[in-house]
């Protein structure tokens, strides 16, 4: 898993991409379309499918085609095991600290 993890992490270190990936997050499992993402983020055809390559060779998104249409969506299965990768040591003992962060960060976004 440390593998993958380290590729996924290095997906997500660009501005681009963290944003597109978190909007795919929004969007659940419906996912969207390709011109829709690069409308609502500003960004070009071309460019968005360079940023939608790499996500997808990481594993953190997936491309069905429907039609004529490629829909793009977050991999859930591959987001929860990364995430529980991350946390994994955090928790050996007690799941507070963990629970602690979140509840700080939603209380703070007021959800």
């Amino acid at each position: 898993m440390t593998k993958i993890t380290v590729t996924m992490l290095a997906a997500l270190a660009h501005e681009t991409r963290l944003a597109l990936f978190r909007l795919l997050i929004r969007r659940g499992p419906e996912g969207s379309k390709a011109g829709d993402i690069a409308r609502e983020l500003a960004v070009p055809n071309s460019t968005l499918s360079y940023h939608l390559t790499e996500l997808e060779q990481a594993r953190l998104i997936t491309s069905t085609k429907q039609q004529r249409q490629i829909i793009y969506a977050a991999n859930m299965e591959a987001l929860e095991d990364f995430l529980a990768f991350l946390i994994e040591d955090c928790c050996q003992t007690s799941g507070d600290p963990c629970f602690s962060l979140l509840n700080k960060r939603k209380d703070e976004r007021g959800t």
